[in-house]
């Protein structure tokens, strides 16, 4: 079977879904690759890497619909693509089945087989193929290159002979991955980050990548999460909270990075126009959302925005376009995965499993009918606590009644270890000369004191007996320096390795003792 990637008709899309290093990967599933000419060009992919790759160069798109079995894209196909389909095709790209519902009815009509990668269930198994978290990973971050570059000052704050120059002040609204991204670009820029999300689970995420989240006074708890990892719509009382935090802010602000979208909705308005105006001259806004509508009053999707107060609003759409090279590389990968999955033997045949969670969830149409929506995943994303048995509170005479059996049962073990360990002694003394048995005595209280002193104690109280077992040692010591001199070569080395071993044991001791007793210091 083929798998051909044609150019993109989407005006500025520079992205491809497969690259020269991909395809080399897809050709040891046993498929053959061809891509139509230029289709890498704005990418940085040349048709000579792809020839290189051993991928056939078409000259037209209808060729390589003609020859490919399986087509891959990045942006949704638009009508005319759908209609060089034929059944048995398989078309894997971005397609937003929810907004596209009259392209979702003529791939239908197509009768081919076609697998959304915005669909790709968000479960540990399918984090590979999940290629929204690939391209927001790279908008979060070209968002903060984006803003640097509108931005008329530093990130991170400077001291020089000039003067003085402030920290910018960055606040990032929607922890996902883009806003995860341009946290960790922010900070390692060396400005001052706020993050704010509705989940309140991404806290300490936002707070361990060098982040303040900011917290609401809000009475009611409310998990903003939903099910599949996004964020849901918030309550009312919520929403007034979460504006008037934002206008609290606004005037500190240099630059807002908004990332707030609930999928199949428009993106909620979170910075409004008063909040836009109270923002200080030079200011920047940049709207991951504009797609669907923006975060902020002013976005215009696709272009830059001044406000009356010179606040820039930028509502670009194409920031993984801006990253083509990068972008791309990630995509393919994404593509090739789901290839991989699609491919359980290895042999170049595409097994449409519709019983597999992650294909069955990213598949929009199949065999001429519409799988959209799909059934929710068997696997839970977030396994569920199990139920901890209640242990019954005991009454008072249940208690003592306990302790006593107990104490009976511990004081029978003691006695049976002691009639046992008095029969041993008899019956090796019966045999033993008595040189041997004063020798044997002392070796077995030596053992019977080193377990009460160091295996009868818990783990966390070894270090402060670092000073008695250090007694202990010293007593090895002492004990093989009088055996170092005997005349047998097997005592005098068993000797040499006491003193050895006990020596490490002291040294290491001290050395313990003394940095634990250094926490309780003042410097």
């Amino acid at each position: 079977m083929k798998i051909g990637t044609p150019k993109e008709l989407y005006a500025g899309e520079a992205r491809v879904a497969m690259t020269p290093d991909s395809a080399l990967q897809l050709q040891k599933l046993g498929y053959d690759c061809v891509v139509e000419t230029g289709a890498g060009k704005a990418a940085g992919f040349s048709d000579d890497a792809y020839r290189a790759a051993g991928v056939a160069v078409l000259d037209t798109a209808t060729e390589l619909y003609a020859n490919a079995d399986v087509i891959a894209k990045v942006r949704p196909p638009e009508s005319s693509e759908v209609q060089r389909l034929t059944p048995g095709k398989t078309l894997i790209s971005f397609f937003y089945p929810a907004q596209n519902t009259a392209l979702l009815e003529e791939a239908k009509e197509k009768g081919a087989n076609v697998i959304a990668m915005d669909m790709v269930p968000r479960i540990s198994r399918a984090q590979k193929m999940d290629a929204l978290s690939s391209m927001a990973n790279i908008a979060g971050y070209r968002a903060v290159i984006e803003a640097g570059n509108q931005f008329g000052r530093f990130f991170t704050g400077q001291v020089t002979a000039a003067g003085k120059v402030p920290p910018a002040k960055v606040l990032i609204i929607g922890a996902g991955v883009a806003g995860l991204a341009a946290i960790g670009t922010a900070t390692s820029l060396g400005a001052i980050v706020y993050a704010f999300d509705v989940r309140p689970e991404v806290a300490e995420q936002i707070e361990s990548m060098g982040a303040q989240f900011v917290y609401l006074e809000f009475e009611a708890t409310q998990d903003g999460a939903a099910t599949g990892g996004y964020a849901a719509p918030s309550s009312p009382e919520f929403r007034e909270k979460q504006l008037a935090k934002f206008r609290e802010l606004a005037p500190e602000i240099d630059i807002v990075i908004t990332t707030a979208l609930i999928p199949g909705r428009d993106a909620p308005k979170l910075w409004l126009a008063d909040m836009v105006a109270s923002m200080k001259p030079g200011s920047v806004i940049i709207d991951l959302a504009a797609e669907r509508g923006g975060n902020c009053d002013l976005t215009v999707a696709d272009q830059r925005v001044v406000s009356d107060n010179g606040v820039i609003v930028i509502g670009y759409t194409d920031f993984p376009s801006r990253m083509a090279a990068q972008s791309s590389t990630l995509y393919s990968t994404n593509i090739r995965h789901m290839m991989t999955d699609l491919t359980p033997a290895k042999d170049g045949k595409l097994v449409h499993n519709m019983e597999d969670d992650v294909i069955r969830g990213a598949t929009v149409t199949f065999e001429g009918a519409i799988t959209f929506p799909p059934p929710p995943p068997k696997v839970q994303a977030i396994a569920a606590a199990k139920l901890k048995e209640k242990v019954k509170e005991l009454t008072h005479d249940e208690k003592r009644a306990k302790e006593a059996a107990d104490f009976k049962a511990q004081t029978t073990n003691q006695v049976k270890l002691l009639a046992i360990g008095t029969a041993v002694m008899l019956l090796v003394g019966a045999f033993a000369p008595a040189s041997f048995m004063s020798h044997f005595i002392v070796f077995v209280l030596a053992c019977f004191i080193g377990f009460q002193v160091i295996w009868g104690v818990s783990h966390s109280l070894h270090t402060p007996l670092m000073a008695l077992t250090n007694a202990i040692s010293g007593i090895v010591i002492l004990g093989a320096l009088l055996q170092i001199g005997s005349g047998n070569w097997l005592v005098v080395t068993l000797a040499a390795l006491s003193v050895l071993v006990a020596t490490i044991n002291i040294v290491g001791g001290f050395l313990v003792t003394r940095r634990m007793l250094a926490m309780f210091q003042k410097s």
